[in-house]
């Protein structure tokens, strides 16, 4: 991946309730993490926002989450590592079959919310997803999280053949070790969009943030994740996509 890319959630909408402004996101970013129905969206929403990814030429990613829709997927299930593969698989199928009738294949996979946590904790539970990849497709990255040290999920990785790429986010707090502060505590999602943009501007040029903890802190990242929920967010993710086609041209 020759520059930052940008990715989003999106599909997140669920029958009549709406969540979040993917019409205004989609130009902006170069890859859609798109819910697949276990956290959020159903067959229709899922068909409508792989339409508006080929629209903008944006590259489809399957964001599979636990069993979880009351909880949007934030709460960790005790699903043993043959669910977890199975659940993913399941998933990715019902991505798969969408985005071949629309003429576009699965590009990558993001796990959503608390499996993205687990897999960054647990390494059973990246094995499981791994696992997952390669009886489908063992082609397709796995997007996984970009901490001070990510030397196990690597090491796991490349010994059983799956690519990662290596995400951080913009408008997230971090501890001391690189891993997201809970949304639990006070200050783990930056709402101001200056400071977003700065954070987004740091990662992208290798300069350090400053963890909760007060340590510096240094991202090894090649995505970058945004969120465009209200017109604030969406003003900072139109800032972020000026600055880093800025720093390409600059480079």
């Amino acid at each position: 991946m020759p520059r930052l890319l940008l990715n989003a959630d999106m599909g997140e909408s669920f029958g009549p309730w709406v969540m979040g402004l993917d019409h205004e996101v989609m130009p902006h970013v170069d890859l859609a993490n798109v819910a697949c129905g276990f956290h959020a969206s159903d067959p229709d929403v899922i068909r409508k926002t792989v339409k508006l990814a080929k629209q903008y030429a944006v590259i489809v990613g399957c964001h599979p989450a636990y069993p979880d829709l009351v909880g949007f997927g934030r709460r960790s299930l005790a699903c043993t590592p043959e669910e977890i593969e199975n659940l993913v698989l399941y998933q990715l199928g019902a991505l798969a079959g969408i985005c071949r009738a629309e003429g576009l294949e699965v590009g990558y996979i993001k796990p959503h919310g608390a499996l993205y946590n687990d897999m960054t904790r647990d390494p059973e539970v990246l094995l499981a997803v791994i696992r997952a990849i390669l009886a489908f497709d063992d082609r397709l990255p796995l997007m996984v999280l970009a901490t001070r040290d990510p030397s196990t999920a690597r090491e796991l990785a490349d010994s059983r053949g799956v690519t990662l790429w290596f995400e951080a986010f913009a408008d997230r707090a971090y501890d001391g070790e690189g891993r997201l502060v809970s949304r639990r505590e006070p200050g783990a999602v930056h709402h101001d969009p200056t400071m977003i943009v700065d954070q987004a501007v740091r990662i992208a040029t290798g300069r350090p943030l400053v963890a909760s903890d007060g340590r510096e802190l240094r991202l090894n990242a090649s995505t970058l994740c945004v969120h465009g929920d209200n017109p604030e967010s969406i003003a900072a993710v139109r800032e972020i996509r000026e600055a880093l086609d800025a720093l390409e041209q600059a480079s």
